[in-house]
C-alpha cells in the first residue's frame, strides 16, 4: 500500500503541474467546451492554472518526504474533493457540462477516498523499516 501511495502522490503532483501550466499557456483554449469566453474568464483561467500548478508542487513536496505525511495527503485530497463537489454544485445549478468535465468530476470525487485510505500507509510502514535498520529510517543508536 505504501508503494501505491507514493505512485499516486507523484502522479497527482506531475499531473496537476502539467494541467496548470497547460491552462496558463492556453487560457480559454484549454477548457473543453468553453469557446471564446472573453478576456475576464481567460485571465481568471490562467491565474487558476498557475494556482493548480502550485497545488501540484505541494503534492510533489509531499512525495519527496520520507515517510509521506498522512496529514498532507489528507489535506491535499480534501482540496481535490472540494473541487469535485464544486462541479456537482455547478451541475445542479447549470446542468451538465461538456462530457470531459463530467469525467474529471468522477476522478475528483472518486480518487480522494482512495488517497484518504492510503494516506497513513508509509507512516505505518516507517517504524517497521526502522526496526530492521534499513533505509532512511535507520536508528542513530545503531551507529554507536
Amino acid at each position: 500500500m505504501a508503494r501505491a501511495l507514493r505512485v499516486l502522490v507523484q502522479l497527482m503532483g506531475w499531473s496537476c503541474v502539467a494541467i496548470g501550466l497547460f491552462h496558463v499557456a492556453l487560457g480559454n483554449a484549454a477548457i473543453p467546451g468553453a469557446g471564446s469566453a472573453g478576456a475576464t474568464v481567460d485571465s481568471w483561467g490562467r491565474f487558476m492554472g498557475a494556482s493548480f500548478a502550485g497545488y501540484g508542487l505541494a503534492w510533489l513536496w509531499a512525495a519527496r518526504q520520507r515517510p509521506i505525511p498522512a496529514t498532507a495527503v489528507r489535506a491535499l485530497s480534501a482540496a481535490f474533493l472540494l473541487g469535485g463537489l464544486g462541479r456537482l454544485i455547478s451541475l445542479a445549478v447549470h446542468g451538465p457540462p461538456q462530457w470531459f468535465q463530467i469525467a474529471l468530476a468522477v476522478i475528483e470525487l472518486g480518487l480522494p477516498p482512495v488517497l484518504f485510505w492510503l494516506a497513513p500507509s508509509e507512516e505505518r510502514a516507517a517504524p517497521r523499516t526502522a526496526e530492521r535498520g534499513a533505509g532512511p529510517y535507520r536508528s542513530p543508536a545503531r551507529d554507536l
